[in-house]
């Protein structure tokens, strides 16, 4: 692909104006060389709808947390876009240990170095963990 040919239709998404990408293209010389592109409509397709099943799954996981049906460490795991093993290992447990504190009277006995550590990895306030889901935080 030559320079002038990097596709430059661009996906406007959330806060952001533009997402951006490095990709390769040839000079007018042959030699490859790096160029911002916006992307293209069928790969901004994809995206968009991606991001639209991973917003979909943060809803129905949030009816749960609110519910009683899980902790929030499960909310925050997958707005984070994590994985149970990820999040164990940036936590220091053992997985069947973060399976365990995402049932809500586990999370609730929690100790406040765990509930940090959490908190910490999820890039938010111990406070924010403790009460999303609750009636203390309207979202």
């Amino acid at each position: 692909m030559h320079l002038d040919e990097v596709p430059q239709e661009g996906l406007h998404y959330k806060e952001r104006d533009t997402l951006r990408k490095l990709m390769y293209a040839t000079d007018r010389e042959g030699h490859y060389t790096g160029v911002a592109s916006v992307g293209w409509e069928a790969e901004n397709i994809a995206t968009q709808s991606a991001w639209d099943e991973v917003n979909e799954s943060l809803r129905e996981t949030e009816a749960a947390v609110r519910s009683g049906q899980l902790s929030p460490i499960v909310y925050f795991m997958q707005k984070c876009l994590m994985d149970l093993p990820i999040l164990a290992r940036y936590v220091g447990k053992w997985r069947w240990t973060v399976r365990r504190h995402m049932k809500p009277a586990v999370f609730k006995k929690l100790k406040p170095a765990t509930l940090k550590s959490y908190a910490t990895v999820f890039g938010i306030s111990v406070e924010e963990l403790q009460a999303f889901g609750s009636n203390k935080q309207d979202s």
